[in-house]
């Protein structure tokens, strides 16, 4: 376990247990999320990544796609 993860837990059990089950729940899902996308992504074959890339380069040849902030727009930083 890393250093900020046991951080993260004395802070995590210095609350009330109803907070501390809600924080619980969310790691949890987000452990089985990690799981599923690693799962995933191993399970990925090379034709399959070559499809993609394939679609990537046809989006970018025929300026099929958004500008990155039309996506994510810049922040304005205050």
């Amino acid at each position: 376990m890393t250093a900020l993860l046991e951080q993260a837990l004395v802070a995590i059990g210095k609350l009330p247990g109803d907070a501390q089950d809600a924080i619980a729940t969310r790691l949890l899902a987000e452990v089985a999320d990690e799981r599923a996308w690693a799962e995933r992504f191993e399970a990925t074959t090379d034709a399959q990544w070559d499809r993609i890339a394939a679609s990537v380069r046809q989006a970018i040849a025929t300026e099929d796609m958004l500008p990155v902030d039309d996506v994510f727009p810049p922040r304005v930083r205050p």
